[in-house]
């Protein structure tokens, strides 16, 4: 029996080629794990900044027309009256101030619109719904003429009374 030396017996405990691929495969499945979520990931991203800024909800601003529009309306068999308080809904504030400006045009197209009303057309629901739309496109067309800011959401009649 031959003895071997310390210097020449076969490197059986050596660890560094297995450290080596250990590496490796952490480097590897490191990235291939980075590609993977980046592909996933990605056309979120692109869809949270294809999204403006603008989106994003601003609170209501409601404008009172003051004082309440007292008209009369368009009955033939009686004399009646309607007496409307009415208020526009915008998140704009330069559409806030452009109400404001152009408030005598704006309540003048809105008496003539109300005038041309009967009470038994404001019995109904969607009469009054109608009218709501018709005035919403009244201010718009006012705010426009006028070159102003006109993101109008809604008008809403925060009261309706005919007599």
């Amino acid at each position: 029996m031959s003895a071997q030396s310390p210097a020449t017996a076969p490197a059986t405990g050596s660890k560094l080629p297995w450290i080596i691929v250990a590496a490796l495969l952490l480097v590897v499945a490191g990235g291939a794990g980075w590609w993977f979520m980046k592909g996933r990931i990605a056309p979120v991203e692109q869809a949270a900044a294809d999204t403006p800024a603008a989106s994003i909800r601003k609170p209501a601003q409601y404008y009172l027309f003051e004082p309440a529009f007292v008209v009369n309306l368009a009955d033939t068999d009686a004399v009646r009256y309607l007496q409307a308080d009415i208020q526009v809904m915008t998140r704009d504030p330069e559409t806030v101030k452009a109400l404001e400006l152009h408030d005598p045009a704006i309540r003048n197209r809105l008496l003539l619109l109300l005038g041309q009303q009967s009470a038994h057309q404001l019995a109904q629901r969607s009469a009054k719904e109608r009218l709501q739309e018709r005035a919403k496109a009244e201010v718009v067309a006012v705010l426009r003429a006028e070159q102003a800011p006109d993101k109008v959401e809604a008008v809403f009649f925060t009261s309706l009374v005919t007599q």
